[in-house]
């Protein structure tokens, strides 16, 4: 079983915010208090591009196919998670935090594993493949606390 401990850092990201809270009390009666937020504007990818996609020459006379377009709110998404890693071991090294629980989009999840550094992987006590950055503080301490199964 988890634990979410007094001083536990809980990061609640998706690819365009982060969430960073601290639980004030023991896991008992969990208390998270918001210390930071990050965002990042992201508009979708149609807004972002300024041309059509590109074309490419093809074998006959007179023919080209339509190559396909960068996809670039992703690329930005993916682009936030991996800052977000890069934070957090600036934090890590500074011993900021002990214990770390991750909740995040299951894409930026496996983007953030992908990126932390070892630093920042022993002090995660666990990682929840859920998107709550919409979620207010007291609804993510009850999902967070079921999802542990601390209850």
């Amino acid at each position: 079983m988890a634990k979410l401990d007094r001083g536990t850092l809980v990061v609640v990201a998706d690819g365009e915010k982060a969430l960073f809270l601290r639980n004030l009390k023991g896991q008992r009666a969990p208390n998270f208090a918001v210390t930071d937020v990050e965002a990042q504007e992201n508009p979708p990818s149609r807004a972002q591009s300024t041309d059509r996609p590109g074309r490419m020459k093809d074998g006959g006379p007179g023919q080209s196919s339509a190559l396909e377009d960068t996809d670039w709110h992703t690329l930005a998404k993916d682009r936030f998670a991996k800052d977000l890693s890069s934070m957090l071991y600036a934090e890590a090294h500074k011993g900021t935090f002990d214990k770390l629980v991750l909740v995040a989009s299951p894409q930026v999840l496996g983007v953030l594993r992908a990126e932390m550094h070892m630093e920042v992987t022993t002090r995660i006590v666990a990682d929840i493949p859920k998107t709550l950055t919409n979620h207010t503080v007291h609804e993510i301490e009850k999902i967070v606390t079921a999802e542990l199964g601390l209850f």
